[in-house]
């Protein structure tokens, strides 16, 4: 007999019986009928071709085969059901695991230094490996579990994947302090004139191609004058400290270097940030668990 061709739900009667040695103090304790225990008990005696337990005035006394196979069944059930706790709930103080996350730089300066924190005080054995996955390879890293979250903007449309807005910042001007621009700013607004003199930063992971500013700038019929293109945010507001060049960027992060911001002089859409993990984790208590500590430290700095 192999197991495939046994009805698995068969051995907690199995060691109910063996336990209470009656049918029905076993099917109390089952939560089902006398006959229902009963009708079990006569598919495991044709399937192990043995009568198991024996009537007697004592109670249901097993038979050496039942003796025999109850210590492993009893075990065997106690491992599922510490399985089937430990999938129900998630203690962070005792977790040993490793989250992968899909982030950008900028994402990763601003989250992960306060993610750290927070894990340091409470989940002291969860670690995070971070890296960048291309929005077009979202979908399939978090559906083999290769990602188990990603940071990105709200341009994923996939029916398996799941997601929360975590926060939004407006872009802003930053440029290093003693700037000359900076006697000429008024109620923190830098001219559209002054604006498009400057020598401009341009931050994009692209070889070529217009981001959010040149777009609305595009269709107001202007241009800026870019002096420098760089790949990551990182860099960017540091050459803006080196020099006279102009950084537009989102505020949550410029605000952490030393400089001047200013508003920028024409509208922009704000920067918007998405977690997303896949539909098959979203019951996960550690998963859950995470994604509420992102949601408590990014509802901090959206403050």
């Amino acid at each position: 007999m192999r197991l495939s061709q046994l009805d698995l739900n068969l051995f907690p009667v199995f060691d109910a019986i063996y336990t209470k040695r009656n049918l029905t103090r076993a099917a109390e304790v089952l939560c089902v009928t006398q006959p229902a225990v009963s009708n079990a008990l006569a598919r495991m005696r044709k399937s192990f071709n043995d009568p198991l337990f024996v009537s007697t005035p004592q109670g249901m006394v097993p038979t050496p085969i039942a003796k025999r196979i109850h210590q492993q069944v009893s075990e065997a059930l106690q491992l599922l059901d510490s399985s089937v706790q430990l999938a129900d709930s998630f203690a962070p103080a005792q977790a040993n695991l490793r989250f992968r996350f899909s982030m950008n730089d900028m994402s990763e300066s601003i989250l992960l230094p306060r993610l750290n924190d927070v894990l340091e005080k409470e989940a002291p054995g969860i670690s995070i490996e971070s890296y960048f996955t291309p929005r077009r390879d979202l979908p399939q890293a978090l559906s083999n579990g290769d990602l188990d979250l990603a940071f990105d903007a709200p341009l994923l449309n996939e029916p398996q994947l799941l997601h929360d807005s975590l926060l939004s910042t407006p872009y802003v001007c930053f440029v290093r302090k003693n700037h000359p621009v900076v006697s000429s700013v008024q109620d923190n607004t830098l001219s559209l004139e002054a604006y498009l003199a400057l020598e401009h930063i341009h931050v994009s992971g692209r070889r070529r191609g217009m981001g959010v500013v040149d777009s609305e700038l595009n269709r107001m019929s202007k241009a800026r004058k870019i002096k420098l293109r760089v790949q990551h945010y990182l860099v960017a507001p540091v050459i803006a400290q080196r020099s006279d060049l102009i950084l537009s960027g989102p505020e949550l992060l410029l605000r952490d270097y030393e400089g001047h911001m200013f508003e920028i002089p024409f509208p922009l859409p704000e920067e918007s940030w998405h977690l997303y993990w896949h539909k098959s984790a979203d019951q996960d208590k550690a998963n859950q668990w995470m994604r509420e500590k992102i949601a408590e430290i990014t509802s901090t700095l959206a403050q």
